[in-house]
């Protein structure tokens, strides 16, 4: 499959997550009083739960964003790791033998 056939996909498969977020919230329109740290609002339920799922969302994001960077800095500091293998680019290409 092509790039452009994956992110057709990716998008395809995004609009309709959008849509059943849309009829989930619009079928739980009930007012709920929420409160958090002392701060108390109404909304609806439809959104309160949405509200708490991105915010989950986002701590899962952090958490592993911070254990990605902790892995690149534990590869990067490591003493003796074996030298990088060439990229891709490189692969192609016929070693050089000195003498020849």
């Amino acid at each position: 499959m092509t790039r452009a056939g994956m992110i057709w996909v990716a998008v395809s498969a995004g609009l309709v997550l959008l849509v059943l977020l849309i009829i989930f919230i619009l079928q739980n329109q009930d007012r709920v009083t929420v409160s958090y740290l002392g701060v108390a609002g109404e909304l609806s339920l439809g959104m309160a739960l949405f509200i708490a799922a991105v915010a989950g969302g986002i701590l899962v994001a952090i958490a592993g964003a911070t254990r990605i960077l902790q892995l690149r800095s534990q590869r990067r500091h490591a003493p003796g790791r074996p030298p990088a293998s060439p990229g891709p680019a490189a692969a192609g290409r016929p070693e050089s033998k000195p003498g020849l």
